[in-house]
């Protein structure tokens, strides 16, 4: 996530009923209710075993880069999460960034399908990066939060539509090589497994576990797309996490602007209406000690919770 400080990774780290009231104001699509999970354990499972030591900090084209990306294969067979017609594994080969200067990576995205109900020739891209920056100086910089927490909320999310399929299909796509500028984010939008135009969003989760820095699950992306907003305002909070929009606009500079910061920003510049969900920065950012121990689970399944609901209202949103 936000690979804009990647240089410096050795030392940094519902209610809508008032409206009803309006009888001449327009009708608002009704919010999907917050889900209340079977399987939050699982959840935190998935988090555990992709940040744990021998994943070896899944760095692209790393042994323990295979390792995630075996382990996610087997979670979308298990969920019953089909392959594309283009195959489960997208392959590329781009130039990105390393603190010793340009590298050339074997990346691989893994994808996903789940036809949709009511739209199905239209296309929600639901992604997570899952690499991050691998071992140095001796330590494993896990990447609890950053981002097997995101991939967890995805894994999640490909659950909850066993019990209620979507209205418009959906892509998952596991990113690699988030963490060297992008790459695998920009080969999907280079060559997508369906038209471009038939894409009507991307949902981009990265870093969704330690809310508690604020008590925000933030909404980037409203801005450059204000439709998505009044789908999602009448969320309400989970616990002790809700929904925050911003980090999109001109006067959000440096690194509080995440229009661009993870991977639905190739989407962003090949003109896809996109939204992020992320929570802000905390101490472990990019740093060895971002670890499974430090999430708190209640704060992490609230967010997945709202990360669920926030779909659910997009999809029923969405092309109406």
């Amino acid at each position: 996530m936000r690979p804009i400080r990647i240089l410096a990774l050795s030392t940094v780290a519902a209610s809508l009923m008032a409206a009803a009231c309006a009888t001449t104001a327009p009708e608002t699509p009704a919010i999907a209710p917050v889900v209340v999970a079977a399987n939050t354990q699982q959840w935190l499972d998935d988090i555990r075993i992709l940040s744990a030591d021998d994943m070896q900090g899944r760095d692209t084209g790393s042994p323990g880069g295979e390792m995630a990306r075996n382990y996610i294969i087997g979670r979308f067979e298990a969920l019953g999460v089909e392959a594309p017609r283009v195959g489960r594994l997208q392959p590329w080969e781009a130039t990105g960034r390393t603190r010793q200067g340009p590298k050339t990576f074997n990346g691989i995205n893994i994808l996903g399908v789940v036809p949709g109900t009511r739209v199905t020739d239209r296309y929600i891209v639901v992604s997570a990066h899952y690499d991050h920056v691998g071992v140095h100086d001796g330590l494993v910089f896990n990447g609890a939060d950053d981002n097997a927490s995101g991939v967890s909320t995805m894994l999640a999310l490909a659950d909850d539509l066993r019990r209620q399929a979507p209205e418009h299909s959906v892509i998952f796509v596991a990113f690699d090589g988030e963490e060297h500028g992008l790459l695998g984010a920009k080969h999907f939008v280079e060559v997508p497994p369906v038209p471009l135009a038939s894409i009507a969003m991307n949902l981009n989760f990265d870093m969704t576990a330690r809310a508690e820095t604020d008590g925000k699950l933030w909404v980037t992306g409203t801005y450059q797309n204000p439709t998505f907003r009044p789908l999602l305002e009448g969320i309400p909070a989970d616990g002790a996490v809700s929904l925050a929009f911003g980090k999109d606009t001109p006067q959000d500079t440096g690194e509080d602007n995440w229009v661009e910061a993870s991977d639905h920003g190739p989407f962003y510049r090949a003109q896809v209406p996109f939204l992020y969900f992320g929570v802000n920065y905390h101490p472990d950012y990019h740093r060895p000690s971002d670890d499974f121990d430090k999430i708190t689970p209640s704060v992490f399944i609230s967010a997945t919770q709202l990360s669920i609901a926030g779909f659910r209202a997009l999809d029923q949103g969405l092309d109406r």
